[in-house]
């Protein structure tokens, strides 16, 4: 027994026309708002509202913003602009490489003294270095 697939099911169907019913619903929503601003209000009035109202339904009517409508563009921008926005700041810390390191033997130079630094003074020069505090003494020789 064989079923067939729906195919192209994010494809909606044009029913008035080329435009689907949402994109009727869209102009025609514009188009009577557009008329109603006409009848109500003086034209010198109306001709900036008009126009905002005319290119809202065109864009939800046509335009596409990277593939997807306009209403999801919008509707994004809207849910970005009214919730809640908190910044928070944090030093972030360095991963280190999780690699082998390969072995190395550890060869001492003879006959040069080297001076030793005990483990709290170099504690101190690297909590130094980390804050690059300028006034901090050089280190004696």
């Amino acid at each position: 027994m064989q079923f067939q697939i729906p195919q192209f099911i994010e494809v909606e169907d044009k029913i008035f026309g080329p435009l689907t019913f949402r994109q009727f619903l869209y102009l025609a929503g514009g188009a009577g708002l557009c008329f109603v601003l006409y009848v109500y209000l003086p034209i010198y009035l109306a001709i900036f509202p008009i126009a905002g109202v005319a290119g809202l339904a065109i864009a939800l009517t046509f335009y596409k913003y990277n593939g997807r409508n306009f209403i999801y563009t919008l509707e994004a921008f809207s849910k970005y602009f009214i919730s809640k926005k908190l910044y928070l700041w944090g030093k972030e810390k360095h991963r280190e490489l999780t690699a082998i390191p390969p072995k190395v033997t550890k060869v001492e130079p003879t006959g040069v003294n080297l001076p030793r630094l005990s483990e709290s003074r170099l504690k101190e020069l690297s909590w130094s270095l980390d804050i690059k505090d300028t006034n901090k003494q050089q280190v004696e020789e």
